[in-house]
């Protein structure tokens, strides 16, 4: 974008496009015209990136008749002013104090210039065209240029011609179409490739009539990481694959001995549904080592609370931390003071690590006597869910994975990439990270890794002021009561403690490492494995290969024979025609047409014609003169 006015077209700067004042169909536009007018509120409104908030630019011009132009416009802020003669109108927008969202500064309420009198319209571009009739051209393959305009007509107030409908068809055509056309041809050769470079991987790919599909990927070293190495722990997300909007990656990862993400697998679909999210379970336990007992960790959103134990009948399904937090900060009553509305969400938190039904009811109660609509809402979404207290699966003290913004940082932001190209993308960030993490582990000792270890010693620390009892009931010496504030009973035959810390994490608790301490036993004999350094070797034990570049061969299917393939259209202007090999070119020799000699022609010719007076010329050149004629004769 540049400081100029916004522009339909700079190919064709006389097909304007007007903003039609009444149409046939007024109740439909006025719907419209309604929406796109609040689609920009004002100061303090966010989005997700400079692009949305452009194309929310964009609808709210079209609906308050203006044009704009652009100051400032880049990837960390964006300025427009009105057009319009002696208009105030400006807005400014750039990224917000975190630097994750993109926020509305300023802005100004009120325009100055008339609306009524606007006779053209530059906003609507051939891909903003592109981007209104994306769905119904998915419907209704058969789109014609001229019901598209006259749709815009009806529905938006704006006159394209012909030409502008169709190169606004022709962009749709490629952003829905190209992509059912890669799967067809590419990714089929694609998963191919990947079995043949990475055996044991699964890779598939499933085509479906209405230009969509599903790709999905997982990684014999990933699998392999997983099954010898990682907690049996999978957190289900989906993540945006920016700049390719119109894809979303359904990714399953696990962590780490050193709470890391570890991609597990991921597939490529066109939106996030149920449908999809099913087909990706089924693909993952196919997967998977059929007697890998896992427990899952979503948002519960797109079905996944019915889905899951559907697919995985014996697995446990606990809410993500970081979305029940988001959620109950939009139940928090506006009138609170920010040290309130904090105090709640730590009160939750609270609730959420409480390890104890006790501990558990205690944060509860002082939730509700804040708020007793705060309490049932938490109540409704099934404290089983989400707090240690009452959650049956095993998370190891893992609540939450940040695996979107991840995959957002592997993913090139300038460029849309091909399917091929962004799973390959994602392929060598994994196999780099693999191959990173393999070897900063060498130099590790043995026992637990680094982040496990200042885990244990913290309790180790705790330790030393508590006093441990030995119960005369137990025969075989394995319980003891330790006491602080309160009395805690030990069991480390069956690695318990009343406490429930040591269920929780997986790691010893205060009060079994002071029993360690008296009883002469190792601490690090009593942790889960998955904390080991000999657990992390194995996650990080196997590679990814390189996969050679995917080329269509002879027996792939042409474009023609797809379910819809794109429609192109002949260029303007004459074709261009290759130039002639310069090893076999022949060169005409130069004739003149006086003499009838060679390597020169008339006009530098100095022979004289009958009746012609030879020119002055030195004796010498004279004689050569003589000589040539004497030749040519």
């Amino acid at each position: 974008y540049s400081a100029k006015s916004v522009v339909a077209d700079s190919a064709t700067p006389t097909n304007a496009i007007a903003v039609v004042p009444t149409t046939p169909d007024g109740s439909k536009r006025q719907k419209v015209c309604t929406e796109w007018k609040d689609v920009i509120t004002g100061v303090g409104q966010v989005f997700e990136s400079p692009k949305d908030f452009r194309d929310a630019l964009h609808k709210y011009a079209i609906a308050h008749k203006f044009h704009y132009r652009f100051i400032k416009n880049d990837s960390t802020r964006v300025t427009a002013e009105c057009t319009g003669e002696d208009c105030p109108w400006r807005i400014h927008a750039s990224k917000s104090p975190a630097n994750i969202d993109f926020m509305i500064k300023k802005m100004s309420e009120t325009h100055t210039c008339e609306s009524e009198t606007v006779k053209s319209h530059r906003l609507a571009s051939q891909r903003w065209v592109a981007s209104v009739i994306k769905e119904k051209l998915r419907d209704s393959p058969h789109y014609r240029p001229r019901d598209i305009a006259n749709d815009l007509q009806q529905e938006y107030g704006l006159c394209l011609n012909y030409s502008q409908a169709w190169r606004g068809r022709s962009i749709a055509q490629r952003e829905l179409y190209s992509a059912h056309d890669e799967a067809c041809i590419q990714l089929p050769l694609f998963c191919e490739r990947i079995k043949e470079t990475n055996p044991g991987s699964v890779a598939t790919v499933v085509t479906m009539e209405d230009s969509k599909f599903c790709f999905f990927v997982a990684f014999h070293a990933s699998l392999y990481g997983f099954e010898h190495g990682c907690r049996p722990l999978l957190f289900l997300d989906a993540v945006s694959a920016k700049p390719n909007k119109q894809w979303k990656l359904l990714t399953a990862t696990s962590v780490d001995g050193e709470g890391d993400v570890f991609p597990v697998a991921f597939t490529v679909v066109d939106k996030e549904s149920r449908e999809n999210w099913h087909w990706f379970l089924e693909q993952l336990k196919y997967s998977l080592s059929a007697s890998h007992d896992v427990t899952f960790i979503s948002n519960g959103e797109n079905g996944l609370w019915d889905e899951v134990p559907l697919v995985f009948p014996d697995s446990h399904h606990g809410y993500c931390m970081d979305f029940l937090i988001e959620a109950f900060k939009k139940q928090l009553d506006d009138a609170w003071t920010e040290e309130v509305r904090d105090a709640m969400v730590e009160l939750l938190k609270r609730a959420i690590f409480s390890c104890t039904v006790d501990e558990f009811n205690q944060y509860m109660e002082q939730i509700k006597s804040e708020s007793d609509k705060l309490a049932e809402w938490l109540l409704e979404i099934k404290p089983e869910r989400w707090s240690d207290a009452l959650f049956m699966g095993s998370r190891y003290g893992q609540y939450s994975c940040n695996i979107s913004n991840t995959v957002v940082d592997w993913i090139p932001t300038r460029y849309e990439l091909p399917v091929v190209q962004l799973v390959d993308t994602i392929r060598c960030k994994l196999m780099e990270m693999m191959y990173t993490r393999r070897e900063s582990c060498n130099e590790w000792p043995d026992g637990l890794t680094p982040v496990a270890n200042q885990k244990l010693q913290e309790e180790v620390s705790k330790a030393h002021s508590l006093n441990v009892m030995p119960t005369e009931s137990d025969g075989d010496g394995n319980l003891f009561k330790v006491c602080d504030d309160s009395v805690n009973v030990v069991n480390i035959g069956t690695c318990d403690c009343t406490c429930r810390k040591w269920n929780v994490s997986g790691l010893p608790c205060m009060h079994a490492i002071a029993v360690f301490e008296c009883t002469g036993r190792y601490a690090y004999d009593f942790c889960v494995e998955y904390f080991t350094t000999k657990s992390y070797r194995s996650t990080y034990s196997m590679s990814i290969n390189p996969i050679p570049d995917v080329t269509l061969t002879d027996n792939s299917p042409s474009p023609a024979t797809l379910p819809f393939p794109i429609q192109t259209r002949r260029r303007v202007g004459r074709p261009k025609e290759k130039p002639a090999d310069p090893r076999i070119t022949i060169k005409r020799a130069v004739r003149c047409s006086r003499c009838k000699g060679y390597g020169h022609n008339k006009a530098t010719c100095k022979i004289p014609i009958s009746g012609e007076a030879l020119p002055a010329l030195p004796p010498a050149e004279l004689s050569d003169v003589h000589n040539k004629v004497e030749s040519c004769s």
